[in-house]
């Protein structure tokens, strides 16, 4: 079957950041540019087909082959990449039992793994490290302490324990942190982790990184207990404080071996405890980093005060804050900022707040503002905002304004600087997003834009089906003209990106979007009105019809011949023609419909076209010709003279140009199996020559398309036939002996290209 292919829709090239400017941009790219590791893609094709290559204990479990063995490193990235995917269940975690793994690195975040599969599969290693952020609540911290602590090897050397968001039991009391020794690292953000659990943590003898934020606790006095060994303290949104101001900055002039502090809260909660320890001269001597975001009555002139006297700081954050805006910001060397200010400090913002949904909102809405004229191709922040977007699935202003941001740093040209893969990632999470919020219109609209860009179109991998169905139940919303023409548009050439068997999955979405479009070109031909809209109409239903007998058959049910015939009588412009005879080829080519287009009305429109001076209208209109022409028994049963349009067939395919001539619409086939029952009919060797005449075409245009089709279609044979056959027609059997020596041309050829 026929369809259009878009003329402009060519691969883009990548147009990389400037090094010099953009440094991190260029990393970016380099790295989402590169093909992945043979380690991860190894360890993807594992996990892929982990089934298949375990045994089934009697539980259920899975457990790899008895010879088989991991070295550390490799084991870690494996358990890392398995969490990531969401692999990690009981029976899948069980294949880190025994001594096959050794394991040392442990991520498990957000797995769904219950306490027993977390103790038989990891708290017999020798963990270093354990990440178990937002785990399933069948494993809660009172398990998992209690599984590390069966481990007198981890009890002493386990250094990093991170547990934020993870759940604890409503009847568990005190958090026993006490035996895990060599602890340097904790971490209980969103955790119900009280003052009684923080002097527990606080007498750990090496603990030197807390991380407290969003907790139930209500003095933090007992930090003395660690203050010569505490670097690190974070104390995020602490909203059940009940100290005083002088009482926490009692306690935090103590800490003076700390290096980072981050005292950040909520705006909407004016906290001004940050404004008076920036008031402070004999505090926090040795910070490098403090983190204020969110405070209220902070000026540029306090902080840089603060700063100067503190000449080894590296970081502040000050988002959501009234500072950050003054020339010592830009101009320091060395100092890191968090910010609204400029896109440099937005940029920071985004990489610190990735996991705080309160401060990742403002951050995003302050580089939509930011990037809404945007000439710069910013890879590295358009990352970030796929990170902030993967972080928070199911939180509505983070998931719009970052759709937004996506679409303001890939509109127009900016795209083509973009790699492919972190393209795609956003398109996939933008489609992840409207799942999970489907009734949010302007969520709908930003994502519907996105996909308006054509090398995201044309070069980016997504799900072309997902995109189909969204882009389709959008044409019967109705909404402005703008809107609409862009979602036409899309379908027109997402259509083309389906197979025939995902085109026939649409069903109800098919049937809705074809009656859509012919409402579409009824009322743009009622109107009298050849604009762009009504253009990419009759592509989509082109496109839509290609290799579709359903589409075909939505089409003819819903009036599509009448209306087609009254544009072909309202407009004359070879564009609209051309189309409109593409879909009826499409039609002509299911046997069970093309019987219902013999009637004189179609058939005197399309002979009156086959005259036409412009070849592709001319064209489309042989084809129809002889598709209808091939079978006989339509033209018995009506008066019509089958022989005179053939004769008429006949007279134009001799006056056309050579096969290898140029068209205005650049025409291409799925198939070439349309062709075939004409290419057998020697009783009517005008229909042939067509057939023979547009194979030619198509294979002279793409040569390693088409002959490797015919080769996969076994169409070679067909054409042997003709060229042997008595009967034949000498100037068809001249068509297919040349297309049998392009064909033979274009394989020496090809074996003569270097294998590597």
């Amino acid at each position: 079957m026929v369809h259009f292919l878009h003329a402009d829709l060519s691969p883009r090239t990548i147009v990389p950041p400037d090094a010099q400017k953009d440094a991190l941009g260029c990393c970016v790219v380099q790295e989402e540019a590169s093909p992945y590791s043979l380690v991860n893609i190894c360890l993807n094709v594992l996990i892929t087909n982990l089934e298949k290559l375990c045994s089934e204990r009697s539980d259920g479990t899975l457990c790899f082959p008895k010879h088989w063995s991991f070295p550390q490193q490799l084991a870690d990235q494996f358990l890392g990449m398995m969490t990531w995917q969401g692999k990690l269940t009981d029976r899948t975690v069980s294949i880190f039992q025994g001594n096959q793994m050794k394991l040392k690195l442990v991520n498990i975040q957000k797995a769904k793994i219950s306490t027993t599969a977390f103790i038989k599969a990891f708290c017999h290693h020798k963990l270093i490290e354990l990440d178990a952020t937002a785990v399933d609540t069948d494993l809660p911290i009172p398990d998992i302490i209690r599984g590390l602590c069966s481990n007198s090897w981890i009890q002493q050397n386990l250094q990093c324990l991170l547990l934020d968001s993870t759940s604890i039991r409503q009847d568990s009391k005190l958090l026993f942190f006490g035996q895990l020794t060599g602890l340097r690292v904790l971490s209980v953000f969103n955790v119900c982790f009280y003052s009684e659990d923080l002097a527990n943590v606080s007498q750990l003898p090496k603990l030197e990184s807390l991380d407290i934020s969003n907790t139930l606790v209500t003095d933090i006095s007992s930090l003395l207990t660690c203050k010569d060994r505490l670097k690190s303290l974070t104390m995020h949104y602490l909203k059940c404080l009940t100290m005083t101001k002088p009482q926490i900055l009692a306690v935090i002039r103590e800490l003076k071996c700390l290096l980072h502090l981050d005292i950040s809260d909520h705006r909407q909660l004016e906290s001004d405890l940050a404004f008076h320890l920036l008031q402070q001269k004999d505090i926090l001597p040795n910070v490098v980093s403090l983190d204020i975001s969110g405070a209220s009555c902070i000026t540029d002139g306090a902080v840089e005060l603060f700063i100067r006297q503190r000449p080894a700081m590296r970081f502040v954050g000050l988002l959501a804050t009234d500072a950050g805006y003054s020339d010592f910001f830009t101009t320091k060397q060395g100092l890191r900022v968090a910010g609204g200010a400029t896109v440099s400090q937005i940029s920071e913002a985004l990489s610190q707040y990735r996991n705080r949904s309160c401060f990742l909102k403002e951050a995003l809405y302050r580089l939509f503002t930011e990037t809404f004229s945007m000439q710069v191709t910013m890879p590295a922040i358009l990352k970030l905002v796929a990170v902030g977007m993967r972080n928070h699935p199911l939180d509505l202003p983070v998931q719009f304004t970052a759709s937004a941001c996506a679409l303001n740093l890939t509109r127009q040209g900016l795209a083509r600087g973009m790699p492919v893969r972190l393209l795609s990632e956003v398109i996939c999470l933008l489609f992840k997003a409207l799942k999970n919020f489907p009734h949010y219109q302007q969520l709908q609209k930003n994502c519907l834009l996105s996909l308006t860009n054509s090398r995201i179109l044309v070069d980016v991998p997504f799900d072309r089906f997902d995109a189909v169905k969204f882009v389709m139940r959008w044409l019967c919303k109705r909404e402005n003209p703008k809107m609409q023409t862009m979602a036409v548009s899309i379908t027109s050439i997402l259509a083309l990106q389906l197979s025939p068997e995902q085109t026939a999955q649409l069903k109800e979405e098919l049937f809705i979007a074809v009656k859509e479009l012919l409402a579409i070109v009824k009322q743009k031909t009622t109107e009298n009105l050849d604009d762009v809209t009504l253009l990419f109409t009759l592509k989509a239903l082109w496109n839509l019809t290609d290799e579709s007998p359903a589409a075909c058959k939505h089409f003819m049910e819903n009036q599509g011949l009448t209306i087609f015939i009254q544009v072909l009588e309202t407009f004359s412009g070879s564009a609209i023609q051309s189309k409109v005879l593409g879909l009826l080829n499409n039609v002509a080519e299911v046997r069970e419909l093309s019987s219902k287009l013999v009637t004189k009305d179609v058939v005197k429109h399309i002979c009156g076209l086959l005259r036409s001076e412009t070849m592709e209208v001319s064209y489309f209109a042989a084809g129809i010709i002889a598709h209808l022409t091939s079978d006989k028994q339509p033209w018995m049963s009506c008066d019509l003279q089958r022989s005179s349009v053939l004769q008429d067939l006949y007279a134009t395919i001799q006056n056309w140009p050579s096969s290898s001539c140029k068209m205005t619409a650049l025409v291409t086939y799925r198939s070439l199996k349309a062709f075939f029952p004409l290419l057998g009919n020697f009783s009517q060797p005008e229909v042939q020559l067509w057939a023979l005449w547009a194979m030619y075409h198509v294979c002279s245009k793409n040569p390693s398309k088409y002959c490797k089709m015919l080769v996969e279609e076994e169409g070679l044979q067909l054409l042997c036939d003709i060229q042997e056959h008595n009967e034949a027609d000498p100037q068809a059997q001249q068509f297919a002996a040349s297309i049998l020596d392009d064909f033979r041309m274009h394989f020496m050829n090809y074996q003569r290209l270097p294998l590597c």
